[in-house]
């Protein structure tokens, strides 16, 4: 291993801090309320992480619109790119 792998893995940030700053990115791009951090793992470039958002809000609450995106950061915290990977309603459960 060179002395800058060691020192880029030195330089990652912890997973709680993936999480909290997966998503504080995502709502300030997105100007949207974020939910939860529903998954979190490390890649060889930094984080990967599942983000829901409040896309729509609707009366009764269970019909509004959730979307989830997947958000990737590098190892300092700094979003690298996002996409929206799904859209449900709030109430809705997975059935697989």
């Amino acid at each position: 291993m060179s002395s800058d792998d060691s020192k880029s893995d030195q330089d990652r940030i912890g997973l709680p801090a993936a999480m909290r700053r997966a998503a504080a990115q995502l709502t300030e791009l997105l100007q949207r309320e974020s939910g939860e951090v529903s998954a979190v793992k490390a890649t060889d470039e930094g984080w990967s992480a599942q983000v829901e958002v409040v896309e729509i809000e609707k009366v009764p609450d269970t019909m509004t619109v959730m979307a989830s995106y997947r958000v990737e950061l590098d190892g300092q915290g700094e979003l690298l790119a996002y996409e929206r990977v799904k859209r449900y309603a709030r109430g809705q459960i997975d059935r697989r």
